[in-house]
C-alpha cells in the first residue's frame, strides 16, 4: 500500500490476498486495473462470493 495525492495505491495481489477473494476475481481486477490500483477502485469493483 503507498498513499499518494489521489488516495492509497495497493497491490491487486494483496488486495486479494487480505480480502480472500478467489483467482478468478484476482485475474479480473488484473485484467481491469493492471498490478496496482487505488483502494477505492478496487473496493468498488470486487466482487465476494457470499455464503449464505
Amino acid at each position: 500500500m503507498v498513499s499518494t495525492e489521489k488516495g492509497e495505491l495497493w497491490s491487486v495481489f494483496d488486495f486479494a490476498r487480505r480480502y480472500r477473494l478467489t483467482i478468478r476475481e484476482q485475474n479480473r481486477l488484473l485484467m481491469l486495473f493492471g498490478p496496482v490500483a487505488g483502494a477505492a477502485e478496487l473496493l468498488a469493483n470486487a466482487r465476494r462470493n457470499q455464503l449464505i
